[in-house]
C-alpha cells in the first residue's frame, strides 16, 4: 500500500511540475483568472483541481451541501485515480474551495449532468439553471464556458438565458456588436480512471458564439492543457463531442451485433474478432453487455433527436446495443432453469471495467434483474463497491469476494472484465457454467 502511494505521489508531483511549467510558460506576465466551476462530479471536481494546480483560485459549485464539505475537508466523493491526493493539496494551499452559493469570478465553467427523458429526449434543464444561478453577478468581461455534453443549439440557448435575466450586459450571440459576456463551448474527452492525466494531455475543440468568444476561451484552456486547443464556432464544437460517442456507440453496436451472430451459428466471437483484426485496414472492437456510462449510452440520441431522419444508423446502433442486456438476461436464465437449484455469481456491476461508475450500467442492470428473479441464491462480486446498490433491495443477493463465489457458485456470469477477474487463474473457471460475457475465460484457454 505504501509503494503504491508513493508511486501515485510520484505521479501527481510529475505532473504538478508540468502544470506549473505550462501555466508559469504561457501566462508569465499575466494574472490568472479567478474561476467558479458549476458542478463537481465525476468531471467537474477533476477539471477544477487540474485548474487550480495551474495557478488559478476555483470555487467549486454544487447543491449539495455533503458533497460541499467533503472537498472543503480536502476529502473526495467519488473515485479516480490520483484525485483525493490532488484535491487535498489544492485545498490546502488554498487555491480549491466549494460552496453553494457563487461568487464573483472572471470564468465560469458549467460541467452539470445532461440526462435524456421520455422518448430519449435530452434534458438541458440543469444546464439552464445553471446559468440562471450565475447570471446574477455576471460582470463585464466575463467568459462562459460549457462543458456539459449538450444537443446542438445549448451554448445559444445559455445566451438567450443570460439576455433575459440580464439586460444590462451585452451577451454573445445575442448582441451583432462587441459583447460584455463571452460564451464558449467545450466538451471534456477523458476516460475514466485517466481523468486527470489526460485534462491535460488531450487535444480540445473550443467553439466561441463568437470568434473573439472562442479565443479567449482558448487562451484559458491553454493555462493547464498541454493538448492543441482548436479554435471553431460553437455548434460544431457541440457536434463534435456528440460526434465522438456516436462513433464509438456504432462501433461497438457492430461488435454486440457480431457477437449474436457468433451465439447463432457456434463460433467463438473473440477468435472471429482477433483473427479479422490482422487484416491491416480492419479495427473491430470488443463486445460486451451492453453499453453503459453517462456518454456513450446517452448522447447519441442527441443527435437522433436533432435530427431524426437523417440519423437512422445510429438509431439502430442504440437499439442493438440497448438490447443487449436483454439478451444476456435470457440467455442467463436459460443457464439457470437447466439447474434449478444452483447458486449463480455475477461478476461486476460497473459500466466498465477498474472505475466504481455505475451510471447506465448493463452490468448493474443484468444483476438486478436476475437477483428480482432468482433471489438469495445470486451472489455479486464488485470490488469497487462496499455495499450492493440501492437497486437490489430486498432482492436477498448478497455481496461477496471473489474467492467466495468460486467455492460457492456453480453459474458464473462475467458481466465486466474488472483486473481483478481477469488475473483469477484458469482453473478457479474450470468446472463452472460460464457465461463470459466479456470474453475472459475464453482469452486465458
Amino acid at each position: 500500500m505504501a509503494s503504491k502511494l508513493a508511486l501515485a505521489q510520484d505521479t501527481l508531483y510529475d505532473l504538478n511540475a508540468r502544470a506549473a511549467g505550462l501555466a508559469g510558460k504561457k501566462r508569465r506576465a499575466a494574472e490568472l483568472p479567478t474561476v467558479t466551476m458549476v458542478g463537481l462530479g465525476y468531471i467537474g471536481l477533476p477539471t477544477a483541481a487540474v485548474i487550480a494546480r495551474a495557478g488559478c483560485t476555483v470555487l467549486g459549485l454544487d447543491v449539495k451541501q455533503d458533497v460541499i464539505d467533503t472537498i472543503n475537508e480536502g476529502r473526495i466523493h467519488i473515485e479516480e485515480a490520483d484525485l483525493d491526493i490532488l484535491v487535498r493539496q489544492m485545498v490546502a494551499c488554498g487555491r480549491l474551495s466549494a460552496a453553494t452559493q457563487p461568487r464573483e469570478s472572471d470564468i465560469f465553467v458549467i460541467a452539470v449532468p445532461t440526462p435524456v427523458r421520455a422518448g430519449n429526449a435530452p434534458d438541458i434543464s440543469y444546464i439552464l439553471q445553471a446559468a440562471e444561478r450565475v447570471a446574477p453577478i455576471l460582470a463585464k468581461g466575463n467568459l462562459v464556458i460549457l462543458e456539459s455534453t449538450s444537443p446542438i443549439g445549448t451554448t445559444a440557448r445559455i445566451g438567450e438565458v443570460l439576455a433575459k435575466i440580464r439586460p444590462d450586459l451585452k451577451i454573445a450571440g445575442q448582441h451583432a456588436a462587441d459583447c460584455d459576456i463571452h460564451l464558449a463551448y467545450c466538451p471534456e474527452r477523458v476516460l475514466p480512471g485517466q481523468i486527470i492525466a489526460e485534462l491535460v494531455s488531450n487535444d480540445r475543440s473550443i467553439g466561441g458564439m463568437t470568434s473573439a468568444c472562442a479565443t479567449k476561451a482558448r487562451q484559458f484552456y491553454e493555462i493547464f492543457v498541454e493538448g492543441e486547443c482548436v479554435e471553431t464556432d460553437a455548434a460544431t464544437a457541440e457536434m463534435v463531442k456528440l460526434v465522438e460517442n456516436a462513433s464509438r456507440d456504432v462501433s461497438i453496436a457492430f461488435a454486440n451485433e457480431l457477437s449474436l451472430i457468433a451465439d447463432h451459428v457456434g463460433t467463438d466471437i473473440w477468435e472471429v474478432i482477433a483473427l479479422a483484426n490482422r487484416h491491416p485496414r480492419v479495427n473491430i472492437l470488443q463486445p460486451g453487455p451492453g453499453v453503459g456510462g453517462h456518454c456513450i449510452a446517452v448522447d447519441p440520441w442527441f443527435l437522433v433527436h436533432s435530427a431524426p431522419e437523417q440519423t437512422p444508423l445510429i438509431a439502430t446502433a442504440r437499439k442493438v446495443n440497448d438490447g443487449k442486456p436483454h439478451y444476456v438476461i435470457a440467455r442467463a436464465e436459460a443457464l439457470i432453469a437447466a439447474q434449478p437449484q444452483a447458486k449463480i455469481a455475477c461478476l461486476g456491476l460497473s459500466f466498465k471495467a477498474n472505475i466504481d461508475d455505475f451510471r447506465e450500467s448493463p452490468a448493474l442492470y443484468i444483476a438486478q434483474q436476475l437477483a428480482k428473479k432468482f433471489g438469495d441464491r445470486i451472489k455479486i462480486v464488485e470490488p469497487y463497491c462496499e455495499s450492493l446498490p440501492p437497486q437490489f433491495a430486498g432482492t436477498g443477493a448478497q455481496l461477496v469476494d471473489l474467492e467466495q463465489a468460486f467455492a460457492t457458485c456453480d453459474i458464473v456470469i462475467i458481466l465486466v472484465d474488472h483486473a481483478a477477474f481477469k488475473i483469477a487463474a484458469p482453473d478457479q473457471y474450470a468446472g463452472k457454467i460460464l457465461l463470459d460475457t466479456r470474453g475472459i475465460y475464453t482469452k486465458k484457454r
